[in-house]
């Protein structure tokens, strides 16, 4: 059903903008046939924004999954533990200061800023081995310093460079091409391949530290490498679609109830409810309030603060 929906999202994308498409000249485009007429507005325009919007939206339901697991807590995101903000302070210190950096290697960037904040978080919430609960604490915190940094990182570039940077940090997709496509593709393909892996490991996480231990976890290996999958995950995602808030805390959430709590059904149906948020608010975003475009992540924060309210009024003991 989720594929489906994706796909219907992402055939309005393309047909839907200040100019309209006719939906069957629309998919002949997309493939590379039809004619002209279209094919610069659908190939070159639509279809690169909306395809790196489902991957980031993947990207991010995939990371807050595993960290809802790893720390079983529903509350867990890349955004409230800090990966998000980590993230995007490595990108707008490259966006401000180094103007001239290549596109396809921005992931890295981001995936680095994501994994010098997540071992700080692990080193700092280690007391006799890692607490989730510390964890999310210690998260939060530096998630706060990273955003001070952003900050003064914005007061040192130049006025052009710094309101692109900001653009970027709402979770705009505008502008987005192949150019951002193809860098983020693998990164997505691969890490999601790879975590199917360890399902196993994920399904065992659920229960308690010593359920696990006694199914023959080793318990720290198996949290850090996969936390390193949702660095990766959080970090790449972010490098070309911005620091899109709350994607990573209701899609896997949404997942949870809809698809139990086995991480083999899970982990595909919380990435197919990520990418059909981001898609879905990007349309919004820019057809709704047409001429003018608000950024898909302030769509999906406004969406996404209630739901964690909500989320936080039922679990009254959090």
């Amino acid at each position: 059903m989720f594929l489906l929906l994706n796909i219907l999202v992402l055939l309005l994308s393309i047909v839907i903008g200040e100019r309209t498409v006719p939906a069957g000249e629309a998919l002949l485009a997309a493939v590379g046939l039809g004619g002209d007429e279209y094919a610069f507005t659908v190939r070159q325009l639509r279809l690169p924004r909306a395809l790196v919007g489902f991957l980031a939206g993947c990207g991010l339901a995939l990371s807050g999954s595993i960290l809802q697991i790893i720390t079983r807590n529903p509350l867990a995101s890349p955004g409230v533990i800090g990966l998000n903000s980590g993230a995007a302070a490595a990108v707008v210190a490259v966006l401000v200061l180094a103007p001239g950096f290549s596109m396809s290697r921005l992931p890295w960037i981001a995936f680095g800023g994501a994994l010098v904040t997540a071992l700080a978080i692990y080193q700092l919430s280690w007391k006799k081995g890692s607490s989730t609960e510390r964890m999310l604490l210690i998260g939060i915190g530096i998630s706060a310093m990273a955003g001070a940094l952003i900050t003064y990182l914005l007061t040192l570039g130049k006025i052009f460079r710094v309101s692109q940077a900001f653009t970027w940090m709402a979770g705009s997709l505008y502008g987005r091409t192949w150019e951002h496509f193809w860098p983020l593709l693998p990164w997505i393909l691969l890490l999601f391949a790879a975590l199917l892996f360890f399902t196993r490991h994920l399904d065992l996480l659920q229960l308690s530290d010593g359920a696990a231990v006694g199914m023959g976890i080793r318990l720290e290996w198996t949290r850090l490498i996969l936390l390193l999958f949702s660095v990766g995950l959080a970090g790449a995602a972010v490098s070309m679609a911005g620091t899109i808030a709350f994607v990573g805390l209701m899609a896997p959430h949404m997942a949870f109830h809809l698809a139990g709590t086995r991480s083999l059904r899970r982990l595909p149906v919380a990435g197919l409810i990520g990418g059909l948020i981001v898609m879905s608010a990007d349309l919004l975003g820019r057809t709704v309030f047409t001429p003018y475009e608000i950024p898909a992540g302030l769509i999906t924060a406004l969406i996404g603060a209630p739901y964690m309210i909500a989320l936080l009024i039922r679990r009254r003991a959090i």
